[in-house]
């Protein structure tokens, strides 16, 4: 598989979620206390992406 989730600890011990393409990192979560939250958190992103909206904020 070409992209994933990945949960891991960061060095101040919360739980981050990595969001990763072909190994490069495309995003990346704020930390939380509990690895239960940081899956939420990949639950809430795979229900409201593909229907949040884009803005562009650029000059072009």
């Amino acid at each position: 598989m070409a992209h994933k989730f990945e949960i891991y600890k960061d060095k101040a011990g919360e739980y981050r979620v990595r969001f990763k393409y072909n190994s490069e990192t495309i995003f990346s979560t704020e930390g939380y206390a509990s690895k239960a939250s940081a899956k939420n958190a990949i639950e809430s992103i795979q229900k409201n992406g593909p229907t949040a909206p884009t803005e562009d904020n650029s000059d072009a």
